[in-house]
């Protein structure tokens, strides 16, 4: 767990030029506050006290301004910078080492009990105030654009902006590999 923890802080330095060192992410980023608050009401969710699970998401959504249902399926080094306005819906399942800015929703497009929120592959990262709504999949290494509506499925690499949101470039390899800090073999 202690080498997973290691892991998760250098990935955020590696992706956030402006990260002064350990001590200011443990004490200044809301996103690690928020994420270390959905994995005790994930777990409480998942143990079937759904009650208890949801008042501590109520209440790291007072301290940190992001938004995480306690069912919700976050993969690991999750990065939400800047996370103020950060909605990630019932059913969202998010994949490793995805980037959110703030205003970033993942949300739904139904009432009906099925999955109703987006699966987002692993290195993605989602622009600022974009909306990606519905049970509709971002493929791997997608970009979403800044205050783009997304409602229709990304392919793998792909970068989609705009609203309604679109395919503007698709690439054949990944953009970036994950270093060796992230590396989830070890």
């Amino acid at each position: 767990m202690f080498t997973s923890f290691k892991q998760y802080i250098a990935s955020i330095r590696e992706r956030d030029p402006a990260a002064i060192g350990v001590a200011d992410i443990l004490l200044n980023y809301p996103g690690i506050h928020a994420i270390a608050h959905h994995r005790i009401a994930h777990f409480l969710w998942r143990s079937g006290m759904k009650t208890l699970a949801k008042s501590v998401a109520c209440c790291s959504r007072l301290l940190t301004g992001i938004e995480i249902h306690p069912a919700a399926s976050i993969g690991a080094r999750l990065f939400i910078d800047h996370g103020m306005g950060v909605v990630i819906g019932e059913t969202a399942q998010i994949g490793d080492d995805v980037m959110l800015y703030h205003g970033v929703t993942l949300g739904g497009v139904s009432l009906a009990q099925e999955k109703r929120h987006p699966t987002v592959g692993d290195r993605v990262v989602i622009g600022a105030g974009a909306k990606v709504l519905g049970p509709i999949t971002v493929g791997h290494g997608a970009r979403i654009g800044a205050n783009s509506v997304i409602v229709r499925d990304v392919p793998d690499n792909a970068t989609a902006i705009g609203v309604p949101g679109r395919i503007t470039t698709q690439e054949s390899a990944p953009r970036r590999q994950p270093s060796p800090c992230c590396d989830t073999a070890a």
